[in-house]
């Protein structure tokens, strides 16, 4: 009986070979954002301004769930609560920012939108099959590949933005997948932070000994 003990207990992260994809994934995420951000300013691409700033936020975060592994499940669920609420805050300012842009914006570059949103999904389809073995666990452990998820998704949109925006010469499809993105992103943070405070109700109503799932 005691050996079903952790039938049923996510993985929450506890493995050396974890960490260390942990911190490959957040050298790729801070350095393609600076390589976007600098881009999406160049080509005037609120498309990959958008994706440097999720580029950002994910290397942060990354580095909170790297700190809390092992922590309490209070901790952990504690730290994915602020992962998704921080998602939804980058949602609102993408959805936000975007919206002013359509009475302003000028036709972005679509060729450093392409070049660039190509290199930066090469980056984020090596996060996500490094990932992929980890996509179930905590709220803690699951923000990340849905962080990485999101990335990908994100770029092959950002891809076909750049090519509509050549065929079109308007920023309207840089305008609409940036939209795109915001929703995906506020998307993905409701599922975090539903995750992280069902697992602090359950939690606070049925404490039970830590028990690590090793991979």
């Amino acid at each position: 009986m005691g050996s079903n003990c952790c039938q049923g207990v996510k993985f929450e992260g506890v493995s050396s070979g974890y960490k260390r994809i942990l911190w490959i994934v957040i050298a790729i995420n801070f350095t393609m954002f600076l390589v976007e951000i600098s881009a999406g300013w160049n080509a005037q691409s609120q498309a990959l301004k958008a994706d440097a700033l999720d580029f950002l936020a994910d290397s942060t975060t990354y580095a909170i769930s790297l700190y809390v592994i092992g922590k309490s499940i209070q901790l952990r669920s504690t730290a994915a609560l602020f992962k998704g609420i921080s998602l939804s805050l980058i949602g609102v300012w993408v959805l936000a920012s975007t919206l002013y842009r359509l009475f302003v914006a000028p036709s972005p570059e679509p060729f450093i939108m392409g070049s660039v949103a190509m290199l930066a999904l090469i980056a984020n389809l090596l996060s996500v099959l490094l990932l992929i073995k980890y996509r179930d666990g905590d709220s803690n452990v699951r923000s990340v590949w849905l962080c990485s998820r999101n990335d990908a998704i994100g770029n092959i949109a950002v891809l076909l933005a750049a090519a509509a925006v050549w065929q079109t010469k308007t920023p309207w499809p840089d305008l609409l997948v940036a939209l795109l993105m915001a929703s995906l992103f506020l998307s993905s943070s409701f599922q975090i932070i539903k995750q992280s405070l069902d697992e602090k109700r359950q939690a606070s109503e049925q404490p039970t000994p830590s028990c690590q799932t090793r991979q």
